[in-house]
């Protein structure tokens, strides 16, 4: 857990040196997810990083506050609207204090744990591994959000394996949330990581193959990039269709931006997309 939860911990704090910086037009300004402003980011970080530790430290309470906060809620406009709410009716510096302390609370109630122990979170149990993977996972694709936003170009993430881990490892929820067979063709992944090495998954001698950078394919299962919008490549059909439907999260099938739509004028934090 050492190592997951200090890569868990320098995407935090990267992310919050970048909007502490920011004036009140920073804050306001719109991103490219869900028309939500850099402060919406930082207030459903701020509220998923409480309920996390919520989790990591009284399963009951946590339990408790799925059926009080979301047992009766009929779309994701309704998740939205709780997730945000507490965070925009703080002021800035009260959003910061409360993320921050919140967040230091999670990774010291986390520290101690097994990587196999069991947390509840929102559908089944987590095993404190995967919970770790999830928090770098979601504060790396909103975090993405606010760099494209401010158009900065944002620096390697130490935690990159662990989400194209998480990408590789939800292939089959990609299809069976929306209501499809899951393939059945086998699917090689190797991956470029910032320093040179390659990651791979999946067996060597499998015909449907994806290739190209793990930021890349990091965009793409978080969906935040339209795969042909990056420079990763597919082999066979099981492999083209996974990288359009690809979807680390939970929640329901999302489809990300459509293709082409960061070579309409919108430049990206890496300085592509601009024809």
């Amino acid at each position: 857990m050492k190592q997951i939860l200090s890569d868990l911990t320098w995407e935090l704090e990267t992310l919050d040196a970048l909007v502490s910086g920011l004036d009140a037009a920073g804050w306001n300004k719109a991103t490219y997810c869900s028309d939500w402003t850099i402060k919406d980011v930082i207030c459903h970080l701020a509220y998923f990083d409480s309920t996390a530790r919520l989790a990591a430290t009284d399963a009951e309470a946590f339990n408790n506050h799925m059926v009080e906060a979301f047992g009766k809620i009929k779309s994701m406009d309704e998740v939205a609207g709780i997730s945000l709410g507490k965070g925009r009716a703080m002021t800035v510096p009260e959003l910061l204090d409360w993320w921050r302390s919140q967040r230091a609370q999670k990774i010291k109630a986390l520290s101690p744990l097994d990587p196999k122990d069991r947390l509840p979170w929102y559908g089944p149990p987590m095993s404190a591994r995967s919970f770790a993977t999830a928090r770098i996972m979601e504060t790396w694709a909103h975090g993405q959000d606010v760099y494209d936003a401010l158009k900065i170009k944002r620096p390697a993430s130490p935690g990159l394996k662990h989400i194209a881990h998480l990408g590789v490892t939800t292939f089959g929820w990609s299809f069976s949330n929306r209501q499809m067979d899951v393939p059945q063709a086998p699917v090689r992944v190797e991956l470029t990581a910032p320093n040179g090495d390659v990651w791979t998954w999946g067996e060597e001698d499998a015909k449907d193959r994806v290739r190209g950078p793990a930021e890349d394919f990091c965009l793409v299962v978080t969906q935040r990039r339209h795969v042909d919008d990056t420079v990763i490549k597919t082999q066979g059909d099981t492999a083209r269709q996974w990288m359009i439907y690809a979807q680390c999260f939970a929640g329901p099938p999302d489809k990300g931006p459509e293709k082409g739509f960061w070579k309409k004028g919108f430049e990206d934090s890496r300085g592509q997309g601009v024809e």
